[in-house]
């Protein structure tokens, strides 16, 4: 049985999660509360941002979520859901033809 869990940035659920310190243990934040994030979405966040940033003002989950420069990453995931969604249809339609 495959264990599921559930990423705090995205609400997507996945086989593994990674830890995101909010505020970067460079900028102080070893001791500070992390955030449980899907694989992608941790390093989509460390490709946006500075750890200077992260620290000054995106230290919740949802002061990240909120940002502007993230949003086209969240456009991006529900395109491609939607997109895996039809085609799962469109072959459960495939199926039940024959």
């Amino acid at each position: 049985m495959i264990t599921v869990y559930k990423c705090e940035l995205c609400n997507r659920e996945v086989s593994q999660l990674t830890e995101h310190h909010l505020v970067p243990k460079e900028r102080g934040g070893k001791d500070f509360p992390t955030a449980n994030l899907c694989i992608t979405c941790h390093k989509q966040i460390h490709a946006l941002y500075t750890n200077r940033e992260l620290a000054a003002r995106l230290f919740t989950i949802d002061r990240l979520s909120n940002d502007e420069k993230i949003k086209p990453y969240f456009i991006m995931l529900l395109l491609l859901f939607l997109h895996s969604s039809l085609n799962k249809k469109r072959l459960m339609l495939q199926l039940l033809k024959h």
